[in-house]
């Protein structure tokens, strides 16, 4: 087969290129860091790295704090493998991380009244201003490495119940793909305390918007980040600081529910995680 231009420029070159790098010592190849979590679709990891180092993952810069602490996570369907090259005054290493890959429930709908599926035209300019300020909140990226200090320890659960959704579950309905669910949802009684599952400061506290009713959006620092749906009362304002197991919201069925139970979903830049994969077992009520 004929090699293009396009082809040497893009693959070719970079091997020559990091040949040359291995035979000068400043490339490594291997495990560069330990990581702790979950690689997998939908996980979260995190290591420490010689502070100073600079570090990417499939070429974008991963925020380092001053103590060397780093993390990313991964999407519902992430690649099968991800690259983590981390730069320091020692050299480069490059390390292949394994992203395992995981099998969603795919629920097929047929005979759904196309208004159930659709938004109403009317709504539209809502829903789209709405998803700008949720974009807007989850893009605050706060320098708090107390806050991620405080997450990376460990996540306790919002609420405590029976678990009726799991993330990554789909429908289709029509035979057109609905989106993803990207939370873990606990069915409980309408007015059911929600609490911060870690610390964090709100930077979205809405009664009422069209897909997710009342819903609390709080940053854990550095662009991670929990958001909490379908809540009966907001407890909370943007800006507020709150603690591992401070009382935020309570459990409800607004926005597009069929009945009381929180939502809770977690994201990492522009990545949606499984907050499921973070917390212990779900504990008998």
């Amino acid at each position: 087969m004929a090699v293009t231009r396009h082809s040497i420029s893009r693959g070719v070159l970079p091997l020559l290129a990091l040949a040359a790098a291995l035979l000068q010592g400043s490339v490594a190849w291997g495990s560069c860091i330990d990581l702790e979590g979950r690689l997998t679709q939908g996980g979260m990891v995190w290591g420490n790295v010689a502070p100073g180092s600079e570090v990417t993952l499939d070429n974008a810069p991963l925020d380092v704090l001053a103590d060397g602490t780093l993390l990313a996570g991964f999407g519902r369907d992430a690649a099968a493998t991800s690259e983590l090259v981390v730069s320091a005054q020692s050299g480069k290493c490059v390390q292949m991380l394994q992203i395992a890959r995981r099998d969603y429930n795919i629920q097929r709908v047929e005979g759904v009244p196309q208004e159930t599926v659709t938004p109403p035209p009317e709504q539209l300019e809502r829903i789209r201003r709405e998803r700008e300020l949720v974009r807007v909140a989850k893009a605050q990226a706060l320098q708090r490495p107390d806050l991620l200090q405080g997450a990376l320890a460990g996540f306790a659960w919002p609420a405590v119940g029976p678990i009726s959704g799991v993330y990554g579950s789909q429908r289709v309905y029509n035979g057109k793909p609905g989106s993803p669910h990207y939370g873990v949802d606990v069915a409980m009684p309408t007015g059911t305390a929600v609490l911060a599952p870690t610390a964090g400061v709100v930077t979205l506290a809405e009664p009422d918007l069209f897909y997710s009713g009342g819903t609390i959006i709080l940053d854990h620092g550095y662009r991670l980040s929990s958001s909490f749906l379908h809540l009966s009362k907001v407890l909370v304002k943007v800006g507020q600081e709150v603690k591992t197991g401070d009382v935020i919201g309570e459990i409800g069925a607004s926005g597009r529910a069929t009945g009381p139970h929180l939502d809770w979903r977690m994201s990492w830049r522009a990545e949606r995680i499984d907050p499921q994969l973070l917390v212990p077992p779900m504990p008998k009520p």
